[in-house]
This record gives C-alpha cells, structure tokens and sequence, in this order.
C-alpha cells in the first residue's frame, strides 16, 4: 500500500538528502585539494543533518523511515564525479541545489526548519568552488568543448548533446535511405558516410571555434599588457576597483593592487583573470582536443542506427537498428535528466519521441522519394 500526505513528501524529501548526502562525500574523496575536499565534506553533514530532520518529520506522523538508498541521479553523479573528477559535475550539482530550495520553500516544515536557506547557501558555496575552477574538466578533452555546446552548459552536457547530434542526425539518414526502398548495403553506406562526414564537420567547427576563441583571447591579453606598460597607475586603478567589488575596503584593495603592481607578470596575469575572465595558462583550451572530442562524441551516437546493418539485411536490420536507437535514446534522455532535474521517466520518453518522430519524417520523405523516382 503506497503513503499519501505528509509521510509521502517526508520520505521523498529524505531521500534526496540522503542522495545529496552520497554525492557530497563521493565529491570530497575525489577531490585532490584539501581544502576543497574539506568543504564537500561540511557539505555531506549538513545534508546528513537535513536526512535526520526528515526522519524526525517521518516520527511525528508515525511513519518510519525504513532503509533507504540514494536515488540514481544521485549515484550516477557521484560516480561520474569519482570517474572524471568533482568539477565535471558542479554545474549539476548548483542546478539540484537551486531545485531543492525552490521545493523546500513551498514546504512549511522545511521553512521552519531553515532547509530553503541552507540549500541556497550549498548552491552559492558550488557556484564559487565551479566558478573558481576555469575550464570545467580539467585537463580532459571534454572540458574544451566550445560553440554551442558550451553555451550555459557544461562538459556534461556537451557529451550527452554531442552523442544525441550523431544518433538523430544519422537515424534519420538512415530512415530516409531505407524509406526509398533500397538495399540493405546501400544503406549502410551512407549510414556510414553520414557518420564520418558528419564527425569531421563538428570536429572542424570545434576546432575553428577554439581557435578563434584562443586568439582572440591572446590579442585581449595583449592589448591589456600594452595597456599595462603605457598607463601601469590606470591599471591599478582597475585593480584596486577590482577588488573593492569583490568586498575589500578601499585601503586594503589599494594596498593589494600595489603589490600585484610589483611585478609585472604578476600583474598581467592577475588583471588577464580579473578584469577579462581569462585564464592565460588555458586561453580557451587546446582546438585539437575540442576537435577530437567532438568528432568522438557524435561518432559514437551515430554508430548506434548503423550497426545492424553490418550483420542484418532487410526488415530486421531496420527494426534492430529502431530498437538499438531507442535503447540510446533513452540513455540520452537518462543524460539529459542529470543536469535538467526532471524525472528520469519524462526525459526518456520525450528524447524518444523526438528521435522515431525526426525518423519517421524522413522515412516518409524516403519513401515518398523512392516512389515518384521508380515511377
């Protein structure tokens, strides 16, 4: 029999800090700094303290709270945290968080609890520790994804919507070819060459974007270290104001600038960071390894449509290649839900949707095709 009412919100509000609860500890043991590692640790017995509220919550109704395991997207993420490091998932990590306060302040127990408050200050704390942290992964290819797969996004993302650009883009070049009726090799074929051309175009638009991104970042820098050695007391000017933004009183700010002002390495690196955003040990990354992630990422969402039909022919090749394309469909979908927050269920279903309802268009257009062309 299923639990209504309250028990029901307090069993699923406990679940999700014991999922938090994982994912902070599984942050702080793969994390290799200290300090950072410290902080994800304060961060689990917050939330371990939230879980034993909700327990409380549970007593009061007379419901217990029984054995409990974090929920997937919690333990996905941890995984993938131990697996790729804490900063490959921070950018999820803040979005639960913002979801879990925005959630918190609709309930009058959390309230009064001081929970929305509590998560606010998480997502703030994440945001900092993301924000301090240039490049996302560090020193992995993905985190050098640019253009439009980082746009508000994350290395993350950029691997699930790279792998969905191959998988949908060649499921429906190959419903297309197969709606026109033609042979089983024919459509491997081009299920092939839809794949190789269609790598190499997004591996050489990441490349172009990365490159354009790393020079314009270099003439930035130098226009700023011109700058610097034309009118050095204007730029520490600029980063004294820096710096009483950032909450320091005017004389500390000041004090602080004139040091940096000392050395004038010092100085254009500290101003590179500050004053552009830019880190000049990165300068936007390596274009070779955004170009080889990318061409990676759409290649492998673009293998699942074609494989049957390396030992199938006919119908059963094209109903595997549905099957198999639905199964990585939902993988995607399960992706997408980890930094979207929505249910795993929903993000399965409408990736699904979209990808049969993008190749039953081209089916029909194939189809179509193949008839007035054989007529």
């Amino acid at each position: 029999m299923s639990e209504s009412g309250p028990a029901a919100r307090y069993r699923a509000n406990l679940r999700g800090e014991i999922g938090g609860t994982a994912l902070y500890r599984a942050l702080a043991e793969s994390e290799p700094d200290p300090r950072l590692s410290e902080v994800y640790r304060r961060l689990a017995a917050v939330e371990e303290a939230h879980a034993e509220f909700w327990r409380r919550e549970l007593a009061k109704v007379g419901a217990k709270a029984g054995v409990l395991r974090p929920d997937w997207r919690s333990r996905a993420l941890a995984w993938l945290a131990r697996r790729f490091g804490p900063q490959f998932v921070l950018p999820v990590v803040s979005a639960l968080e913002r979801r879990d306060s925005d959630q918190y302040d609709a309930q009058p127990e959390a309230v009064a609890g001081g929970l929305p408050d509590a998560e606010r200050s998480h997502q703030r704390i994440v945001q900092t520790i993301e924000q301090s942290i240039p490049g996302g992964l560090s020193g992995g290819a993905l985190a050098r994804l640019e253009g439009r797969h980082r746009s508000g996004g994350n290395a993350l993302r950029a691997a699930v919507l790279g792998a969905n650009d191959g998988l949908v883009s060649n499921l429906s070049l190959v419903m297309g070819v197969a709606g026109a009726a033609t042979s089983g090799r024919m459509i491997l074929l081009t299920g092939i060459a839809g794949l190789v051309s269609g790598a190499c175009s997004m591996a050489m638009g990441e490349w172009l974007s990365v490159t354009s991104a790393r020079e314009l970042n270099e003439r930035q820098i130098a226009v700023e270290a011109d700058e610097l050695k034309r009118m050095p007391e204007e730029e520490e000017e600029e980063l004294a104001l820096i710096y009483q933004a950032k909450g320091l009183d005017e004389k500390q700010a000041r004090a602080l600038a004139e040091s940096l002002m000392a050395n004038r390495e010092t100085a254009l690196d500290t101003l590179a960071r500050e004053e552009l955003g830019i880190d000049p040990d990165e300068l936007g990354g390596s274009p070779w390894a955004a170009g080889a992630a990318s061409f990676g990422l759409f290649a492998t969402g673009a293998i699942f449509p074609v494989a049957p039909f390396f030992w199938l022919d006919g119908l059963s090749a094209l109903i595997a290649a549905l099957a198999l394309s639905g199964a990585a469909l939902v993988l995607i979908g399960a992706g997408t839900s980890l930094f979207t927050g929505r249910s795993f269920a929903v993000s399965a279903l409408r990736q699904l949707l979209i990808g049969y309802a993008a190749a039953g268009v081209t089916y029909g257009i194939g189809t179509l095709v193949g008839v007035s062309l054989g007529g």
